[in-house]
C-alpha cells in the first residue's frame, strides 16, 4: 500500500489556485483514466545539517524571484522567496547599492528590532546580528517554531530530512489501479511519494516559487511577519506564533493561537494588530502583548487580502490571485474610529490590486499587471478621482512609502518614486530583476 503523504504548505497554496485548471482539463470524475500521461513531481530532501550549513553571507546577486520587501535605517531588505536576503544599502534612493546576499535556504518572512533579524528557514527561526552588515552572523535559532508548517505538506521525513525542492519526471503513467479514488480536491494525486498533474496543470508547477526592542523597521502590506511591544507575532499557516524577543538574540516562544480564517498579513498600530485574511479584516488588542484579543471582524467575500492603517480607516486590496479565484478586484476602505465596530466607507473596482501603502493621506496601489497608481485619499470617498499617477507599464507587487520616497517592488524590478511633491512624482531608481 502507498504511504499517503501531504504538500508542503506553500506548495498546497499553489496547488489550489490550479485546481480549477486541473478539472477542466480532466474531467470531473473522482478516478483516474485506466491509463493517462501525468508529469510527476518527485520531492528532494536535505538534512538539517545540511540547510544550516548553507546558512551564510554571500557576494551580491541579481533578484530573481522577489517576495518580501522590508526597510529599516536606510537599508532595504528583499527576501529572494524560499532562498534569502538581498541586502541594499538606500541611503541614496537614486543610487541603491547591492550590499550582499544573506543565503537562508527556505526563506519567506523577515522583521528586524535594532540590530537583530528574524528569518525563517523552513521550520525554524533564525537570528542575526546584523549591526555589522559586511560579518552578518547567525547568534540564534528558534528551532522547530513553525511547527504546523506541513499542515498542508509532505511532512519532513525523519531520516531524509526537510523537503527543500522538487525535481521533475516527465512522462509517468498511471494506471487506474494505482490512483482509483486519489484524485484530490486541488486536481492532482498523490503517486509514489510524490504527486502527479496532468500536462496541462503541469505547466503551471513553479517549484522555486510555490515551495512556497528598540526600533523596528518597516515591513510592506504583504508581511506575516511584524514586531511589537518586543514581541515577533509570525503566521504560520492558520496560526499565530507569538515569540517574546525582549532579549533578541535569545527569542522564545510565549503562546500560540488558532486563527482559522486563512490569515495572510499583518499590520501592527500601537496597541492593536490587524489581521488580513481570506475571510475578511480581523482586529486584535495587543496590550497585554502575549495574549491578544480579538475586538472585532469586518468580513468580507473569500478573497486575497493585505491591509494598511492610517488614523480612522483601514485599507484593504481584495485580488483574486494565488487560491483566491473569485473574480473579486477591489480596495474597500473600512472605518475603524471603533476598534469594535468596524464598518465599510467605500467599495473601488481596481484590475488585480496587490501591496498597497499610505504615507500622510497619500495611498499606492500596487495593481498587478495594471503597474503603480498614485491617490489623493485624504477624501476616502472620492480617492479613485484623485489620480496623482499612473505607472501602467510594470507588474506592482508590494510598495513601502516613507520619508517621501515609495520604495516598491514589481515583477521586473526595485522602483523607487520621489512624492515630495505629489504634483511631479519622479521616478529616481530602478535595480532591475532577472527575467527568466
Amino acid at each position: 500500500m502507498k504511504k499517503l503523504i501531504l504538500l508542503p504548505r506553500t506548495k498546497f497554496y499553489f496547488i489550489l489556485s490550479i485546481s480549477v485548471l486541473s478539472i477542466l482539463s480532466s474531467g470531473c470524475s473522482d478516478k483516474c483514466e485506466t491509463t493517462n500521461t501525468y508529469t510527476y513531481f518527485e520531492p528532494v530532501y536535505s538534512t538539517k545539517a545540511e540547510v544550516k550549513a548553507a546558512i551564510g553571507l554571500e557576494a551580491p546577486k541579481t533578484i530573481s524571484n522577489a517576495g518580501r520587501i522590508y526597510f529599516k535605517d536606510e537599508i532595504l531588505f528583499i527576501n529572494e522567496t524560499g532562498e534569502g536576503i538581498h541586502i541594499i544599502d538606500n541611503h541614496d534612493p537614486k543610487n541603491p547599492k547591492p550590499l550582499n546576499f544573506l543565503n537562508i535556504p527556505g526563506n519567506y518572512d523577515l522583521a528586524i528590532i535594532g540590530s537583530t533579524l528574524y528569518a525563517d528557514s523552513f521550520v525554524d527561526l533564525v537570528v542575526f546580528d546584523i549591526s555589522d552588515l559586511t560579518a552578518i552572523e547567525e547568534v540564534g535559532r528558534l528551532e522547530g517554531l513553525f511547527n504546523h508548517y506541513n499542515s498542508f505538506g509532505f511532512a519532513a521525513d525523519d531520516t531524509k530530512g526537510l523537503i527543500t525542492d522538487w525535481q521533475e519526471v516527465k512522462n509517468v503513467t498511471v494506471t487506474e489501479s494505482e490512483c482509483s479514488n486519489q484524485v484530490q480536491p486541488w486536481g492532482g494525486i498523490f503517486y509514489e511519494g510524490g504527486i502527479a498533474f496532468n500536462d496541462m496543470a503541469a505547466s503551471t508547477f513553479n517549484a522555486k516559487t510555490a515551495m512556497a526592542p528598540t526600533t523596528t523597521g518597516i515591513g510592506g502590506s504583504m508581511a506575516r511577519f511584524t514586531i511589537s511591544k518586543n514581541h515577533l507575532y509570525a503566521l504560520d499557516d492558520s496560526y499565530l506564533d507569538i515569540v517574546d524577543v525582549a532579549t533578541p538574540e535569545t527569542p522564545f516562544k510565549k503562546s500560540e493561537m488558532e486563527l482559522g480564517w486563512w490569515p495572510e498579513t499583518l499590520f501592527p498600530q500601537g496597541n492593536t494588530l490587524f489581521i488580513g485574511t481570506r475571510a475578511g479584516l480581523y482586529i486584535y488588542d495587543i496590550t497585554t502583548p502575549d495574549s491578544p484579543s480579538q475586538l472585532s471582524a469586518y468580513e468580507h467575500i473569500y478573497s486575497c487580502d493585505p491591509v494598511v492603517v492610517e488614523g480612522d480607516y483601514a485599507f484593504v486590496t481584495l485580488y483574486d490571485g494565488g487560491i483566491c479565484h473569485n473574480f473579486t478586484n477591489q480596495l474597500e476602505v473600512v472605518n475603524i474610529s471603533n476598534l469594535s465596530a468596524p464598518s465599510l466607507t467605500k467599495i473601488y473596482p481596481f484590475t488585480s490590486p496587490h501591496g498597497l501603502g499610505i504615507d500622510s493621506g497619500i495611498l499606492f496601489i500596487c495593481d498587478g499587471d495594471d503597474g503603480l497608481k498614485i491617490y489623493d485619499a485624504s477624501n476616502v470617498n472620492t480617492i479613485t478621482d484623485h489620480l496623482l499617477a499612473h505607472y501602467p507599464t510594470i507588474n506592482a507587487l508590494d510598495v513601502i512609502p516613507f520619508n517621501d520616497v515609495a520604495m516598491m517592488i514589481g515583477s521586473d524590478g526595485l522602483y523607487q518614486y520621489d512624492y515630495s511633491d505629489i504634483k511631479n512624482i519622479k521616478l529616481l531608481s530602478k535595480i532591475a530583476i532577472s527575467v527568466d
